[in-house]
């Protein structure tokens, strides 16, 4: 072959398949444009998603319901601040008095909720996943009026001189209160006429005024409110007889 030839050959190689390939690989304008709206649409939906993210946080809430429908529950909580709860076909219900087919249909006004969900806080609502019906402990703090050691049952004022009959069961706890000591295991034994005294139990559903105490604090340093008189003990009705002594001795 005439070197003429090679030198043409070579030239040929060196300019004009590079370019042709560089030709290749080069995005034109329209594809230019295609892709920085995708990449824009992107960024739109990963900033939407993590707005969203911060808009929205689980919560839980405890309240009363003031009123229920197919879709939503409004309830007043411990605050006395009126929430509001979505439902959807999603929520679960559960009840510690049902043990299966328990639902929306068996809320009613005066019903105590603890509900878990999707808070929204631009508007302000509640997406519920997890409702159930639930009884609280009711509190009294006051001072102890009478001990009946024969049934475990003791008489306790409190706010106003109103009483309640609290019955210590084997599976109350008794702690005493020392501001040395702190909190001390303690017993029935131990609460006295006259005691400062914190109760915490739910309500006997056969009698009113009596409760069926889950937590006794004694407290013996201090002093009981002077508002609440307790030098005349008041009777006990003496339901049926305790055999069983309190554990927490």
């Amino acid at each position: 072959m005439k070197p003429i030839a090679l030198w043409f050959i070579f030239i040929f190689s060196f300019f004009i398949f590079p370019s042709c390939a560089f030709a290749q690989v080069t995005p034109t304008t329209d594809q230019t444009k295609t892709l920085e709206q995708q990449i824009n649409s992107l960024k739109d939906r990963i900033a939407s998603k993590v707005a969203t993210l911060k808009l929205v946080e689980r919560r839980g809430i405890i309240g009363t319901v003031i009123s229920v429908t197919n879709t939503q529950i409004t309830l007043s909580d411990i605050k006395t601040e009126t929430r509001f709860i979505d439902v959807d076909e999603l929520t679960k219900f559960a009840s510690v008095s049902a043990t299966e087919n328990f639902g929306i249909s068996d809320i009613s006004k005066g019903t105590t909720l603890g509900i878990l969900g999707l808070y929204n806080k631009e508007s302000k609502r509640t997406l519920a996943r997890f409702v159930q019906s639930i009884r609280l402990p009711s509190v009294f703090h006051g001072a102890v009026i009478s001990v009946d050691k024969d049934t475990f049952t003791i008489m306790v004022a409190y706010e106003k001189n109103k009483q309640i009959i609290v019955d210590v069961e084997s599976t109350t706890k008794t702690r005493s209160y020392a501001k040395e000591d702190g909190l001390t295991q303690s017993g029935f034994s131990k609460i006295q006429e006259g005691q400062r005294i914190l109760v915490a139990g739910f309500g006997d559903t056969k009698e009113k005024n009596r409760i069926i105490a889950s937590r006794v604090i004694l407290f013996e340093e201090t002093p009981r409110n002077p508002a609440i008189q307790v030098s005349l003990p008041a009777p006990i009705k003496s339901g049926s007889q305790k055999t069983a002594t309190s554990s927490s001795e």
